[in-house]
């Protein structure tokens, strides 16, 4: 086993992203076991982006990474899912609004 490998080390855990594409969104592409910053930047650009798979490789230690609670909902509507806009209602208003301006021609 290698220095990054093993029980009883004392190494940290790094999260690696990874962009496929410039201009593409980071994705999480794995974790990685390493004793300090200079080591996983090495271990995160051998194992992702050595072969061509990543144009970007980032690393962050595992305990940095927070997650965002009380994410606040604008006007309580959630736009990525059907129920929380109404189409429909939006349409009628639409042909509406389309019908009464036809008539005032």
């Amino acid at each position: 086993m290698g220095p990054a490998c093993g029980a009883g080390r004392s190494g940290v855990i790094w999260e690696v992203f990874r962009q496929e594409r410039k201009g593409q969104a980071f994705e999480h592409a794995g974790s990685i076991d390493a004793p300090d910053e200079a080591f996983a930047h090495a271990y995160a650009h051998e194992q992702y982006g050595r072969r061509g798979e990543s144009v970007a490789p980032w690393i962050a230690p595992r305990e940095a990474i927070r997650q965002v609670e009380d994410f606040v909902r604008e006007l309580g509507k959630n736009y990525h899912r059907v129920d929380g806009y109404s189409l429909k209602a939006k349409l009628k208003e639409a042909r509406e609004r389309a019908g009464t301006a036809a008539a005032d021609r």
